[in-house]
């Protein structure tokens, strides 16, 4: 069993304190945020919530691990600054892999937040930093790099690659084979059936790239 202390004290992280409670070996010790939103009382779920600026001085990382499940807001680059800054801190982080997901000695990363009823089918790799929300199916001889997120109910067919940074709604689908290329963004029900190009957005079925205002997409 390992101590572990959660960054945020939103929607993700709440989430993340009750599958860790419920569904691992783990014990959370504590929150951190930014010293400037801090709750009123200092804590959330019972639990004290430090300053991120200097949590290392109490919680230290030869004592805990952390885990940081963020929101993909600005196609995950918030989560990676997270992360970078945590690793910069000394800590080594954990990655949540749900009892319920389905797993065939797959490599994972750290602080991937992976969640129930996933299918993980042989030979496919996920990197750092990645979420797998429920029920996706990730198909075999893949490789999902760093900083990816993953709605609901995707499936991505064998041999794909996923690049960094890239988003896929609810219900979308990859045909087999495909490079998705660094910052990619899928709307949902969206059908990619041929390799995309950095920073685009695509939407139907097939999916088709959108004309952007600018190079980089935010939530």
């Amino acid at each position: 069993m390992s101590n572990v202390v959660i960054f945020g004290t939103k929607d993700f992280a709440e989430l993340a304190h009750y599958y860790l409670e419920h569904d691992s070996t783990h014990k959370v010790v504590a929150f951190s945020v930014d010293r400037n939103f801090i709750p009123e009382g200092g804590s959330f779920k019972n639990l004290p919530v430090v300053a991120f600026e200097d949590v290392q001085n109490k919680y230290p990382p030869e004592d805990c691990l952390f885990f940081a499940p963020m929101s993909p807001r600005n196609m995950n680059r918030d989560r990676e600054c997270v992360y970078n800054t945590i690793k910069e801190k000394g800590y080594d982080c954990i990655s949540y892999v749900s009892t319920k997901a389905c797993l065939f000695e797959n490599e994972i990363g750290e602080n991937c937040f992976i969640l129930e009823n996933n299918t993980l089918q042989p030979f496919t790799k996920i990197g750092n930093n990645v979420v797998l929300w429920s029920g996706n199916h990730i198909g075999h001889h893949g490789i999902i790099r760093d900083h990816v997120t993953f709605t609901s109910h995707v499936v991505m067919s064998g041999h794909c690659d996923i690049g960094p940074y890239s988003f896929f709604g609810v219900n979308s689908t990859l045909r087999d084979g495909l490079k998705i290329a660094e910052g990619t963004f899928v709307a949902m029900a969206s059908a990619i059936v041929q390799d995309t190009e950095a920073w685009g957005a695509y939407k139907g079925n097939p999916a088709t790239k959108l004309a952007m205002p600018s190079t980089r997409i935010k939530l």
